[in-house]
């Protein structure tokens, strides 16, 4: 093989790449936690190394040439190569120290994370532990997270899981917000409520009319997709949401609401790539995680 035309930089070729995906030098700067100078520093050097021009703007965003476009596609190859090779070369540490990154909802990486990840550092000092608290699915397949936690049970064949709870959660609102309204005792009373959406879709509404309830629109004038804004507003009298009953119960401004005709299954699945999955690192913190959180229900 000639190697001598292969002298381009990765860093350059990896900012076109993302740069092309986000639409613009800024997303691209916050999808690779750098500067935006910087990202357009690395996309004018890899042009001024190809001696093509890559992109051309529109209005505030960026659009690929016909150059851009043709490269594109190699480059994507490219960039699924390099998570292969990380991902295996991980899969192969032996090595306890370094970074574990765990994906989990804010609710969860708040209140149940913070104990086992502490117990995990006390047991091996060597480990670092970042938390992403997000309600976002991470793609373990890209190396966005070695761990995630999530309340369903992952399809994709190359990922590993295991099913470490059962959790339930119910309508919570305030004694003083539900005397507000009647003090409902059944469904069809419950309709008359104000509620807090997960976020701006149909999805909670449905759920509570396929248990009896008769909501329209209109009984959703909250929306948040951030877990501890929806708490926020229930804990203050805003109105009937939804929380899992471990965090619910333990708060005592609220109630749960009609408990023995809502209730919504909440199961938590501990997820990692099957490559990733057999470093010893990542395994010591997932078998740990597992027990913990098993320990908890």
């Amino acid at each position: 093989m000639d190697w001598g035309p292969v002298a381009f930089d990765w860093n350059r070729t990896r900012a076109f790449l993302v740069t092309a995906e986000e639409g613009s030098f800024s997303a691209a700067a916050r999808a690779l936690r750098t500067t935006q100078p910087t990202v357009g520093r690395q996309v004018a050097a890899l042009e001024e190394d190809l001696g093509v021009v890559l992109f051309e703007r529109v209005g505030r965003g960026l659009t690929l040439t016909p150059t851009g476009l043709a490269l594109i596609e190699h480059v994507r190859e490219m960039a699924e190569a390099a998570l292969r090779f990380s991902r295996v070369a991980t899969g192969q540490s032996l090595s306890l120290d370094g970074r574990v990154c765990i994906s989990a909802s804010g609710v969860i990486s708040a209140h149940y994370l913070p104990d086992p990840v502490m117990a995990i550092r006390r047991a091996h000092p060597g480990i670092e532990i970042e938390i992403l608290g997000t309600n976002e699915v991470s793609d373990l397949g890209r190396r966005e997270a070695d761990i995630a936690i999530r309340n369903f049970r992952p399809k994709d064949a190359d990922l590993v899981a295991r099913k470490v709870r059962d959790g339930v959660g119910y309508l919570y609102a305030t004694p003083e917000y539900l005397a507000s309204i009647g003090d409902p005792t059944t469904a069809d009373d419950l309709s008359r409520a104000d509620f807090i959406a997960f976020d701006g879709s149909d999805v909670l509404m449905n759920g509570l009319n396929a248990m009896g309830l008769r909501l329209t629109k209109a009984n959703f004038p909250y929306a948040s997709a951030n877990q501890h804004v929806q708490w926020a507003l229930i804990t203050r009298g805003a109105g009937v949401g939804v929380m899992m009953a471990e965090i619910g119960d333990a708060d005592p401004r609220v109630t749960r609401v009609l408990p023995d005709v809502i209730r919504f299954p909440v199961p938590m699945w501990l997820t990692s790539h099957r490559e990733v999955r057999t470093s010893r690192r990542v395994r010591v913190v997932f078998d740990m995680l597992a027990e913990a959180l098993s320990a908890e229900e």
